[in-house]
């Protein structure tokens, strides 16, 4: 995902391409407790992966804001089983390294011990922490972010415009950070509760067209809150280093084939949206107040409670409102192949439930914390 010579928008028929960035967690596999390793993790993965044939494959891991954290991610893929292949290896590989390094990976959103995350070397980063200071100190989590191709900057914002109702069904879905600094907080995903606290995150008004959301970027980088227009932190954003569509909503997934998922219905999400605005049909005027009231619900109770139903924005059991969601992009995940998996998928969380639900259960009858930790590191790397 990270080099950019790989993406260039384009027009013609076929697949969309689509990509996914995970941030992880490093551990002590003992205790549990969150290790700032990063820098040693990524280099120890980097020279595995010069050392290795350079077949294309995953990205090697790289650091975050958090010394304990690390980001892995895929190449661009055009079939899913490229993709599940890809993010597999691309956590085998950073299992391996932190394995020499002395910690393990953890897909968890949120850190559920009590520690205090230490701040990656970067002149950004520290830029980033001198402007936000606390917020910066209490913010620690981990997303997954999925990358849909392009062929018109016009095309995405006609997307961003049209796949908004539908997001926080993705947040709930991906929801897997119940617990936050030693506290059951209550929610399936806490993640979203700290990221909103971001002046600069959230959903997005409706644009129209390129040059309001050229216009509403240019104004937030006016404004000086943000660092750099890296930072626009919407959950769906226009890449500004691929031509992509970027869906951040998510919570990093606890197993990959949650993930996948979570990727598959990103993509026919876009794909249904671009269909639509090709044909000229008027997106869900739908204000952004209903949507954070619909994206608190998912935080709140993931696929345990009710979802607000994008056809009614009013409240129906989860089920109902992933089964709508499947309906409405039934024929992109036809056209992909990728229909049976993805109904498999959702079938599979709404009975097993989230990872927010696998980590309760994990905790259940243990008063510490340790047993989720290690439940989500064996869960984290593929067998």
């Amino acid at each position: 995902m990270r080099n950019q010579q790989r993406w260039v928008y384009h027009r013609g028929e076929g697949l969309r391409t689509f990509g996914v960035e995970e941030e992880l967690l490093l551990v002590d596999p003992q205790t549990g407790l969150p290790q700032p390793l990063a820098g040693t993790v990524t280099e120890i993965a980097a020279w595995h992966a010069d050392a290795g044939p350079g077949t294309g494959g995953p990205e090697p891991a790289k650091p975050e804001l958090y010394s304990e954290q690390l980001e892995i991610g895929t190449a661009p893929c055009t079939t899913t089983p490229q993709l599940a292949d890809q993010l597999r290896r691309a956590r085998l590989a950073a299992s391996a390294a932190a394995g020499e390094a002395g910690v393990a990976v953890a897909a968890l959103a949120t850190a559920p011990v009590d520690f205090g995350p230490l701040l990656t070397p970067d002149d950004r980063y520290r830029r980033i922490h001198d402007r936000y200071a606390h917020l910066v100190d209490e913010e620690f989590a981990c997303a997954c972010h999925v990358h849909v191709h392009l062929s018109s900057p016009e095309e995405g914002v006609g997307v961003l415009d049209r796949i908004r109702p539908w997001l926080a069904p993705l947040l709930a879905l991906s929801a897997n950070s119940p617990y936050c600094q030693g506290v059951d907080t209550g929610y399936a995903s806490w993640r979203h509760q700290l990221w909103q606290r971001w002046p600069m995150s959230g959903p997005s008004e409706l644009y129209g067209n390129v040059e309001t959301y050229e216009r509403t970027t240019s104004e937030m980088l006016a404004s000086d809150v943000l660092i750099d227009d890296h930072m626009v932190y919407f959950d769906a954003r226009l890449s500004r280093r691929y031509p992509t569509v970027e869906i951040r909503v998510g919570d990093v997934c606890l197993d990959v084939e949650d993930t996948v998922v979570l990727a598959v219905l990103s993509r026919a999400l876009v794909e249904t949206a671009a269909r639509e605005w090709r044909q000229g049909r008027l997106p869900d005027p739908v204000s952004t107040v209903v949507l954070r009231l619909a994206a608190w619900r998912a935080s709140r109770y993931g696929l345990g409670g009710e979802l607000l139903d994008p056809r009614s924005w009013r409240p129906a059991p989860a089920g109902e409102v992933l089964r709508a969601l499947l309906d409405h992009v039934r024929p992109a995940l036809e056209d992909a192949g990728d229909r049976e998996r993805a109904e498999a998928g959702v079938e599979r969380l709404l009975a097993r439930g989230t990872g927010a639900d696998l980590q309760r259960a994990a905790h259940a009858g243990d008063p510490s914390l340790a047993s989720v930790i290690v439940e989500a590191v064996r869960r984290t790397t593929p067998e």
